[in-house]
């Protein structure tokens, strides 16, 4: 048999399948159907299943299969089914039907089959394969629980009592697997998957793991044998629909002679969908992300989610779609390769085209409103109205983890005119997520993206707002001399269009990487002239941000008094306007300017109440730099256990910001102070 490399379902199959023994009661009836996706190997792991069962005695009666072809234009139907059945099943005589009986028009015919099974001695399984409906498959499953039945059907049985193995892509080891099995079946002496293991693996990445396509892929690399798999990788890249560039690359039947190619056997299943699941199908393929939620499904379709909710389970039990559970509720996903054919679908017609326009539209709504009342949660603003869309500042952050991916990719939609100033508002309330959850790279690509939609629609206020957060997020990658060009950028658009409090704030980033640069005496001109466009506009949240990033420059230029005055300053406006994450900030660089000013103490306490208040607010990775600071302040003070104690928490949160290498650092310093 064909290797498939599917060891966990083939066992799970044959456990199913085996006999059970002589001193124990009878087993519920072994009737399995494989599930999935078409192409996603059922029939081969099921007559791989088949083989191993009859080759361990436990099918005396043999194994008998049926194509009952139920994606073809002319599907069996029962009684087409069962003809070759009961010749198999070894019927003769008055066990056959009449001349008038063949014709299938006779309820006879299949009373004869069941008959014929319920006499029949020998243990027999039988193989049903290509199902579409449970109007195929009642009349032929054994009624008597001694035979067998294996089941291969692209959409899930509801109304039958079958044990069902869903089946997805392989893991990219085992399509690896495959795929070099198949060249070295037909020439051993084939290194290439030898010689280029990361083009074999990119290989069957666009293949996305699928059986059919690594089958494809396989036949295309033996007919093409002086080629490396590094150009067959290269045509599929470049091709507009990958489905298409693999159909191209094989010609010829598999080895159940049925046509080597992805497109058709996804457009049967396409064709058999209702409307309104056609629909909800195209709404998926132009989703951003790996995966979408419910909620977000019914933001596409303009529905109710439980609406949403029904169309989405009813495509997953057609294998078109996957459900993936996650800690915030089940979320949907698609195949590339499904993906990319629904996509050329909805190419290929005007009206599909503005279908998915508008759906995006809506989505964009959907993530703007629930970004926009999120980041009020996570910049810590406490002493605002709780925004509606969420209870509170965690489930604010679990909403933002999962959707991530979609909200980035969305992003990216900026560069298309008609959706670009409401893609550029929710980039720029992604940044403050971004910079918390330390995901600079996206951060970068989110604010590219917004400035590029901002240049191309001569929006100056978004222009100046991009520029402002892509300076931010040059800063954290030490990309300095960008950031500095960035904010003077911000700064000068922001004075054109008389925005005093956005200008302050690019005023004070511009300070802040000035520092980076130990180009301190700018940086202060810089921090001072910030706060002083807070003072005028009134803006005294900003204040406090302007008030303590000064005092960090001025305590590294050793006028300690003046930081400590500054940090001050900071600490009561941040109290003032309820900023959790700034209070917690200014006491953290209190504490700072306090140990150099030979108060530790009240250093240490200063680090104590910033640790708990960040991480309330689960900003891990400054408090497990607050933590780390505190650390060290008890060992300077030759507090040994105390200091340790404060190492393992800073690894803690560290690990929880995933910064893997402050955490090593910090569980390192607690194990010397061991």
């Amino acid at each position: 048999m064909g290797f498939t490399g599917r060891v966990a379902d083939l066992d799970a199959i044959l456990r199913r399948l085996a006999p059970a023994p002589d001193d124990t009661p009878p087993r519920s009836p072994a009737h399995i159907a494989v599930t999935g996706m078409g192409g996603v190997g059922k029939t081969a792991l099921t007559l791989e299943a088949a083989h191993t069962a009859c080759s361990r005695g436990w099918f005396p009666g043999g194994a008998h299969f049926i194509d009952l072809r139920g994606y073809d234009d002319t599907p069996l139907t029962p009684e087409q089914a069962v003809l070759p059945l009961l010749d198999a099943l070894g019927a003769r005589g008055a066990d056959l039907p009449t001349t008038e009986q063949w014709d299938g028009s006779s309820p006879v015919l299949l009373s004869r089959y069941q008959a014929q099974l319920a006499r029949r001695q020998a243990r027999t399984l039988l193989i049903l394969d290509n199902a579409a409906s449970p109007l195929q498959l009642v009349p032929l499953v054994p009624k008597s629980g001694f035979h067998a039945v294996l089941i291969t059907t692209r959409e899930r049985p509801r109304s039958l009592r079958l044990r069902t193995i869903g089946l997805d892509s392989l893991h990219e080891d085992e399509a690896a697997a495959l795929v070099t099995n198949a060249l070295h079946i037909t020439n051993p002496q084939d290194d290439r998957p030898e010689r280029e293991p990361a083009a074999l693996r990119e290989l069957v990445a666009l293949c996305g793991h699928l059986p059919l396509a690594l089958h494809i892929v396989a036949a295309t690399l033996c007919h093409r044998r002086h080629r490396d798999i590094a150009s067959l990788v290269a045509e599929i890249k470049r091709a507009v629909d990958p489905t298409r560039a693999l159909d191209d690359g094989a010609e010829g039947p598999d080895q159940y002679l049925r046509p080597l190619a992805i497109r058709p056997v996804l457009q049967t299943s396409y064709a058999r969908l209702r409307p309104e699941q056609a629909g909800a199908l195209r709404l998926l393929a132009v989703a951003p992300g790996v995966d979408v939620s419910g909620e977000s499904v019914a933001a596409l379709a303009g529905t109710a989610r439980d609406t949403a909710m029904k169309l989405l389970e009813d495509l997953e039990a057609t294998g078109l779609v996957t459900g993936v559970a996650s800690p915030s509720g089940p979320r949907w996903r698609l195949h590339d390769l499904v993906r990319a054919f629904v996509v050329s679908v909805v190419s290929a017609q005007t009206a599909l085209r503005e279908e998915g326009e508008a759906a995006r539209t809506r989505l964009l709504a959907f993530y703007h409103a629930g970004v926009t009342a999120a980041d009020d949660h996570v910049r810590g603003l406490s002493g605002q109205p709780e925004p509606q869309r969420f209870a509170d500042r965690a489930a604010a952050l679990a909403w933002l983890d999962a959707e991530r991916a979609g909200l980035v990719e969305a992003v990216r939609w900026a560069r298309e005119e008609r959706h670009a100033r409401r893609a550029v508002e929710v980039a720029e309330s992604l940044s403050a997520y971004l910079n918390l959850r330390r995901y600079f790279d996206e951060w970068i690509n989110v604010s590219h993206a917004a400035l590029e939609a901002a240049q191309q629609a001569a929006d100056r206020p978004s222009e100046a707002t991009a520029w402002d957060s892509l300076g931010n997020a040059y800063r954290e990658v030490d990309r300095i001399p960008e950031a500095i060009e960035a904010h003077d950028r911000a700064q000068k658009l922001f004075r054109e269009i008389g925005n005093r409090r956005r200008e302050a704030l690019a005023w004070n980033n511009r300070g802040i990487a000035l520092q980076k640069r130990d180009r301190t005496a700018e940086a202060i001109d810089a921090l001072e002239h910030a706060r002083d466009l807070c003072q005028e506009v009134g803006d005294l949240r900003r204040e406090a941000t302007c008030w303590n990033n000064l005092g960090a420059v001025l305590l590294s230029t050793r006028r300690v008094d003046e930081a400590i005055t500054a940090h001050t300053r900071a600490l009561a406006l941040s109290r003032e306007t309820h900023d959790l994450q700034g209070e917690g900030i200014a006491l953290n660089n209190l504490g700072h300017a306090m140990e150099r000013g030979h108060r530790p103490a009240d250093a240490k306490q200063a680090y104590a109440d910033a640790a708990a208040l960040l991480k309330d607010i689960e900003d891990w990775y400054r408090a497990g730099q607050t933590l780390q600071n505190l650390a060290m302040a008890h060992e300077r003070a030759l507090e040994r256990d105390r200091a340790r104690a404060a190492y393992l928490e800073a690894a803690e949160a560290f690990t929880r910001a995933k910064a893997t290498k402050d955490a090593a650092h910090c569980q390192s310093c607690a194990h010397a102070l061991t």
